[in-house]
């Protein structure tokens, strides 16, 4: 029965975690790079097996987004196993003890960190998740369940199977990292109710697919449901500097989840910067929706009315809007952000603080690009996910996120009285 092929999964994956979750911090390291090694020794394997699963994506009519998070070369190969190398450099943090207080009676109260257990991922047509979840994972002395879709599912067993041979090469169980062979929806169903093995679900994908996990599972899970990012150009930003932002964060990469979506315009600079911003996205053939008093500024734009604002195009597509100021500005990102990422571009160092401290928003940007807001760049080494709920972790997720604390209370015989 598929209920009982998912328990015996979460069962071997909850005794392996016992196994890492003892690891010193160089046992795990030296694992690690066994990892980096492995995956670069597979990558003709890799790309034969990524090969057929882009012409197959491409044969069924799949997104460009899809396929550009699909498709994998040497490039991008080396590219992950050079953040497993990253990953080694990070601090580890279990084990890592805080003192709380000592209490009158004489016990001592800290606090450790400590491994969260099993996390379970579920995602679509991203393989490198396979291995930036399966070393971060293991660095934070968890085992990892990797529920790939069916578009990357021979794409990531073979970079599974690199990884496993790492573990199996020093003695541990090959279940640390453990990867479900088929992708039917009934055994995901089955997995999400596996309570008393499984600690985390964490889905990366499209909205569908996070709304779909958090409905039906019995376990928690981290919710990202989508990346409507936002520039809002302040009456005193550098308007180079703003289109500059505007650019790197629409142009760069547009079927990511940091690639910015709408376009925000102080009234007082909307006469001289909009002409700049219709001139530069023609060039880089951005689609622009328009509301009614930018519209006039761009050869061929779509006009866009107030309620269909918050669209994430995950394209060269992009929303402008002018606003009066810096509150209708956030007022406007209340409605239709996301709480992933938004950007202010100004010289006012008052207003700076006041977006940052008023935006509902898990990466708060001032005079940066929205592509920054990425696990690696943000110095997390390779991201796990995004959390846009605020528990347990919120924004960006690294090794710390996939760890919890215990307390530990210490004394010399007390007992309460």
């Amino acid at each position: 029965m598929i209920s009982d092929v998912a328990a015996t999964l979460a069962a071997q994956a909850a005794k392996a975690a016992k196994a890492v979750a003892v690891l010193s911090t160089e046992q795990k390291n030296f694992v690690l790079q066994s990892f980096a090694n492995r995956i670069r020794e597979a990558t003709p394997a890799i790309i034969a097996a990524n090969k057929d699963e882009v012409a197959q994506a491409g044969s069924n009519g799949t997104s460009a987004a899809m396929i550009d998070r699909l498709t994998l070369n040497v490039e991008r190969i080396d590219a992950m196993a050079q953040a497993i190398e990253q990953i080694i450099q990070l601090p580890d943090p279990v084990g890592l003890t805080r003192q709380i207080e000592q209490r009158p009676n004489g016990i001592n109260i800290a606090k450790t960190r400590i491994p969260l257990g099993v996390i379970c991922m579920i995602y679509e047509a991203r393989p490198n998740v396979t291995a930036d979840a399966g070393a971060l994972c293991f660095k934070s002395g968890n085992a990892v369940i990797l529920r790939c879709g069916r578009e990357a599912i021979n794409t990531s067993l073979a970079i599974a199977a690199a990884m496993r041979q790492a573990l199996r090469d020093h003695d541990l169980p090959a279940e640390v990292i453990t990867i479900v062979p088929d992708p039917d929806r009934d055994l995901l169903l089955a997995l999400l109710k596996q309570d008393q093995f499984i600690d985390l679900v964490i889905p990366r994908g499209g909205e569908g697919l996070i709304r779909f996990v958090t409905e039906h599972s019995r376990i928690p899970v981290i919710q990202h449901y989508k990346g409507v990012c936002h520039l809002y150009v302040d009456q005193s930003a550098d308007l180079t500097m703003a289109l500059n932002l505007l650019i790197n964060g629409k142009v760069q990469r547009p079927g990511v989840c940091n690639a910015l979506e709408g376009l925000l315009v102080n009234q007082h600079q909307a006469a001289d910067f909009l002409p700049m911003v219709a001139k530069a996205l023609a060039e880089h053939q951005v689609k622009v929706h328009a509301c009614g008093q930018s519209i006039g500024y761009f050869s061929g734009a779509s006009p866009i009315s107030d309620d269909e604002f918050g669209q994430e195009y995950l394209a060269p597509e992009i929303a402008v809007k002018v606003v009066a100021d810096m509150d209708e500005a956030i007022t406007h990102i209340d409605r239709f952000g996301s709480q992933h990422t938004e950007v202010i571009c100004t010289a006012d160092q008052a207003n700076a603080e006041r977006f940052i401290r008023t935006v509902d928003t898990a990466v708060v940007m001032h005079n940066t690009s929205s592509r920054f807001s990425d696990g690696g760049e943000l110095g997390l080494g390779a991201e796990i996910g995004i959390s846009t709920s605020k528990l347990h972790a919120y924004g960006p997720m690294g090794l710390e996120a996939l760890t919890t604390e215990k307390y530990v209370v210490t004394g010399n015989g007390q007992v309460r009285g």
